[in-house]
């Protein structure tokens, strides 16, 4: 069997983009994979389009072979853009492989482990009353982990002014009342969204009462591990870090350290399911669960779900919250998407990931500019989204 093509399509699909990428055989198997790298996707089909050149003729079951050529087939390797694009083509390539065999890419990983993935939800109501009923809403309806979002999500077409001291202090009174409600058996954790300093995300810890949050997640960038490690010796909550992370190698320290106590790995930006194992085990070998980051399309879903299943070390599956995946007619372009029953996944058996795709559809889509929304303190200069 050998790689004739390789196609990427980055497509406005519902209420964003996908980049979404085929590989073909000449044996006429294909597989579909996706790629993370959220509002630059053209940036990673330009990489695509250079790793197609030496990746036609491959034989597309040398995964780990070709794993190792992309990333190590330039003087500049690795980097978000170059693992982003290589994550969506491993992924595909497991989907070949699991066609080309007829059973679930979970099969070649190992075997599942598991016959459900538990899920988490998340609220995006502002940090008030509004809040607070919809957890208790959450809750009465069987999730057993919830998330919040950072507060004010921003909006793409116009700066968003964030006052980060008030916002501490009304997330913490927000929180500290929500856990009263719902009780200490709920998982609660907060998404920060790498917003805060070193000094604010203290101040944000210091203001909770202690065991009001189960997990704090990406509360500052993860590029300095001696910003984590000052912030680590100032709370006791742990901490969920890693989609960020595009390979083996950023883990490395988060795990080494301790950092992170719940891997946030993303196959769709981490270098796809080749590497995500990898990840997955180091994590394991430190007593660290893994929490996937699945913001994405029911193709990242479907992957990430192929690791989950053969993985022994995994907390909770991500779905997409901000209350509009419900709004799309997803069937237009997939089928067989992933389904939460129960508040969870199950872990299905189709051949490869799963997920078919309707190329014909996708193919007519366009694809729409789209930034990340502006934000700003209040005296005027920029702050993390």
């Amino acid at each position: 069997m050998k790689i004739t093509d390789i196609k990427a399509y980055p497509v406005w699909v519902g209420h964003r983009n996908l980049c979404l990428v085929k590989v073909e055989t000449d044996e006429g198997l294909h597989g579909w994979g996706e790629s993370g790298l959220s509002s630059r996707e053209k940036a990673v089909v330009g990489a695509i389009d250079h790793f197609r050149e030496f990746l036609i003729g491959k034989d597309p079951t040398r995964i780990g072979a070709i794993w190792q050529e992309v990333y190590r087939g330039q003087y500049f390797e690795g980097g978000r853009v170059l693992t982003a694009a290589l994550s969506a083509i491993d992924i595909a390539l497991w989907d070949i492989a699991g066609k080309a065999l007829d059973v679930p890419v979970h099969r070649l990983l190992g075997g599942k482990q598991r016959d459900r993935a538990d899920c988490f939800v998340t609220s995006i109501k502002p940090h008030d009353a509004s809040m607070i009923a919809e957890v208790q809403a959450f809750v009465a309806a069987g999730w057993k982990t919830v998330r919040l979002a950072a507060g004010d999500l921003g909006k793409s077409d116009e700066p968003t002014v964030l006052d980060i001291r008030k916002s501490i202090a009304d997330t913490a009174a927000a929180l500290t009342e929500l856990r009263q409600e719902v009780g200490a058996s709920v998982v609660l954790g907060i998404d920060l969204h790498h917003r805060l300093s070193v000094a604010e995300a203290a101040s944000f810890c210091q203001k909770l009462p202690p065991a009001t949050l189960d997990f704090l997640e990406e509360p500052i960038r993860y590029q300095s591990i001696e910003a984590y490690r000052t912030l680590r010796q100032m709370t006791d909550i742990p901490f969920a870090i890693g989609e960020e992370c595009s390979d083996k190698w950023q883990f490395m320290p988060l795990i080494e350290s301790g950092l992170t106590n719940f891997a946030r790995i993303d196959v769709c930006n981490v270098g796809g399911l080749t590497e995500a194992m990898k990840v997955a085990a180091f994590a394991e070998a430190h007593y660290i669960d893994v929490m996937p980051h699945d913001p994405l399309g029911p193709i990242c879903t479907a992957a990430t779900l192929q690791l989950v299943a053969a993985i022994p070390n995994f907390f909770s599956h991500e779905i997409a919250p901000y209350e509009l995946r419900d709004n799309e007619d997803l069937s237009r372009y997939f089928d067989h998407v992933p389904v939460v029953d129960d508040c969870a996944y199950p872990i299905g058996d189709r051949p490869g990931h799963g997920v078919l795709v309707n190329e014909e559809a996708v193919a007519a889509c366009s694809f729409k500019y789209w930034e990340a929304p502006r934000m700003q303190k209040p005296d005027g200069s920029y702050t993390n989204w």
